[in-house]
């Protein structure tokens, strides 16, 4: 069994910054790609960013070149520096994992979410 822990949400004002964390724990072999998306309410959850295990980024359009994804593969651990941040980033945030897991299954992994809220 896996399981992913997200922290770090909260409420900040226009402008400011948050970071996320989300640790992995569990019968891990290996982790592969891990990610964050969100989901405001009454829309669908969508993409946020995501990073191989190399190290390799990509970004929704929407938070390019003021969030940034990074990971500490020694611990398991996926993060998001979200700076510069607006109201429409308001939305509970999700953490990805596609985690290899020591039985050889290879699965999908979701953290519980954690809300972030951004005041105008």
């Amino acid at each position: 069994q896996v399981q992913l822990v997200e922290s770090g949400g909260g409420l900040v004002q226009a402008g400011g910054s948050l970071r996320l964390s989300c640790a992995a724990s569990g019968s891990i072999f290996s982790i592969g790609d891990m990610g964050w998306y969100r989901q405001a309410p009454g829309t669908q959850r969508e993409f946020v960013a995501r990073i191989t295990s190399a190290g390799n980024p990509n970004y929704a359009d929407s938070v390019k070149a003021r969030f940034t994804i990074s990971r500490d593969n020694a611990k398991n651990t996926v993060y998001l520096e979200m700076n510069r941040l607006k109201p429409e980033d308001t939305a509970v945030y999700y953490c990805h994992a596609d985690v290899l897991a020591t039985t050889r299954s290879l699965t999908n992994y979701w953290g519980q979410g954690t809300q972030v809220t951004v005041s105008s």
